[in-house]
């Protein structure tokens, strides 16, 4: 168990006297500087209107609802807000479970007059119907470890959890339009608080006759403290609430100084919360997808799938006809210009012949074919002459052509005029 907690009830006298004169000397126990804050940590939880602070050793959970509920009569236009404390004995030995204590009431009440009379929050727009139904929002602290300066952490854990508040929206319908409809944040996004400024409470110790100034005391230091203060501004340095708790006086130097102070301070703290608020919207609108319907993403999954699929199908059908009609194109520039002989780029186990000079080597070839065949007729008299008038392996040429060229060159004018006794016989015969 911690010293802390074990001596949190009681203290020796050594140890009052030596933090006491410590104070007086400008040291504190923790190696801070008077005006020097302790290391203030905010999260917030996956639920709106949840915020968890921690103040060096001290630690407080904020809790925000809100419900529909009828208005004051003297203010019939407005919400209504209000802050409960919960003290659990974890946090302190000197904290007793049940009815709130001297000190709980204490703590939220100074918290709800920082609020409150600076009308930090617009109470206005949680009207849904004037005089009928207003919102009423509940915050709720939970105090976790009580390491000192309860009303700092308080505070900024109440401004946290509000800001990340939302409520449902609501609108009239039905037939008479006198219905009352809110709608669930599935249909509707919720709305968010309206908050005008962040008041922040800075609270300060005094000690000896002197009164020595420090800023954030801890728990020890809050126990040889003579009395404190708590000063409630805003960023524009405006004094909202200053609650004066012990017996010692304060003169107004010390007061002044400490309100200076204070208002640097508050701008610090308003910084951080705005940050940590602006990084949980940020995490929060990359969670918005996660509130459709499962059935519903995985068809829109499968629709994306199928588009994609058809989109890539018909990228590749459209590559596939420009290749063919550059194939096709190619083919008819390799017939019409490129047939010289060579091997066709469409077929490599062909030959292309051009029609015109086959037709001009044949006419070449057939005058001088019957003189070859005498020659060879001479030479090799056994050999009879064969149908081929020439190599095939230079010529692609078949027998029955060449055989049909050679009759059609053999014959003469004479073989064209029919002979008299034929034509006699006809004329007789007809």
């Amino acid at each position: 168990m911690e010293p802390r907690v074990a001596n949190s009830l009681i203290m020796t006298v050594n140890e009052n006297k030596f933090i006491e004169s410590a104070l007086l000397s400008d040291i504190r126990v923790d190696g801070r500087r008077p005006f020097d804050y302790r290391t203030l940590t905010i999260r917030f939880a996956s639920e709106d209107g949840s915020s968890e602070v921690q103040l060096g050793q001290t630690q407080v959970i904020g809790f925000v609802r809100g419900q529909l509920t009828q208005p004051y009569r003297d203010r019939p236009n407005e919400g209504s807000f209000a802050i409960y404390t919960e003290f659990s004995p974890m946090a302190d030995p000197s904290f007793e479970p049940g009815r709130p204590g001297e000190t709980a009431i204490e703590l939220g009440r100074i918290v709800d007059r920082g609020l409150r009379e600076s009308r930090a929050v617009d109470t206005e727009s949680l009207c849904v119907i004037a005089g009928k139904l207003v919102w009423s929002i509940r915050i709720d602290l939970h105090i976790i470890d009580n390491g000192g300066n309860l009303v700092d952490a308080a505070n900024i854990a109440a401004l946290a959890a509000l800001s990340t508040f939302r409520r449902p929206e609501c609108t009239s319908g039905g037939d008479d339009g006198q219905e009352l409809i809110i709608h669930p944040p599935d249909e509707r996004e919720p709305l968010p608080l309206i908050l005008h400024h962040f008041p922040i409470a800075v609270t300060f110790g005094f000690v000896g006759q002197e009164n020595t100034v420090v800023i954030d005391p801890t728990h020890y230091e809050a126990a040889v403290m003579g009395g404190s203060m708590t000063a409630t501004l805003n960023t524009n340095g405006d004094v909202c609430a200053i609650q004066k708790a012990g017996g010692d006086g304060v003169s107004q130097t010390v007061i002044m100084q400490c309100l200076r102070v204070a208002s640097v301070k508050a701008g610090d703290i308003t910084s951080k919360i705005k940050d940590a608020v602006e990084s949980y919207n940020t995490q929060r609108s990359l969670r918005k997808i996660k509130r459709h319907n499962p059935d519903q993403q995985a068809s829109a999954d499968v629709a994306n799938h199928q588009m994609e699929r058809l989109t890539v199908s018909s990228d590749q059908s459209g590559i596939a006809s420009e290749l063919s009609k550059h194939d096709k194109t190619n083919k008819k520039n390799s017939i019409s210009k490129g047939f010289s002989g060579a091997l066709a780029s469409w077929d490599p186990y062909s030959r292309g012949i051009d029609g015109d000079e086959l037709r001009t080597s044949l006419a070449s070839r057939v005058t001088p074919l019957d003189k070859q065949k005498e020659e060879s007729s001479k030479v090799n008299p056994e050999k009879k002459s064969s149908p081929k008038s020439f190599d095939t392996t230079n010529s692609l040429v078949s027998t029955h052509d060449v055989v049909g060229l050679e009759k059609k060159q053999s014959k003469t004018l004479k073989d064209a005029v029919k002979p008299k006794h034929k034509r006699r016989n006809r004329s007789n015969a007809s």
